[in-house]
């Protein structure tokens, strides 16, 4: 197993690594599914893309600051790091409807 995975402190949080880590329709779904329903294993999400896309959103959102990811043993845990993004960015989240449901018409999984 590689080492430690990044992940920025609260202070060193970006707003533009941010907004660019949301500009993406699937991690900006993946950071609402994380919202709406808690930390998700890797599995857990499915989009009509290869695995090693959804690993690179993955970690665009986790060095963002976005995702905190928990290695347990062969799984991977990642939760949405609201507290740390509500604190740096006050009502961020809100403002690109992260944490609003996505229509239907517009949910990017399957």
């Amino acid at each position: 197993m590689r080492g430690e995975l990044f992940h920025p402190d609260r202070g060193d949080i970006s707003l533009d690594k941010v907004l660019h880590a949301l500009s993406d329709p699937i991690r900006r779904d993946i950071a609402r599914t994380m919202h709406l329903e808690g930390p998700r294993v890797c599995g857990q999400l499915s989009y009509p893309i290869a695995k090693s896309t959804l690993s690179h959103h993955l970690r665009v959102l986790r060095e963002a600051g976005l995702m905190q990811t928990e290695i347990r043993g062969t799984t991977r845990v990642i939760t949405l790091r609201r507290e740390d993004i509500d604190a740096r960015f006050p009502k961020l989240l809100d403002a690109v409807q992260v944490t609003a449901p996505a229509p239907e018409e517009a949910r990017v999984a399957g």
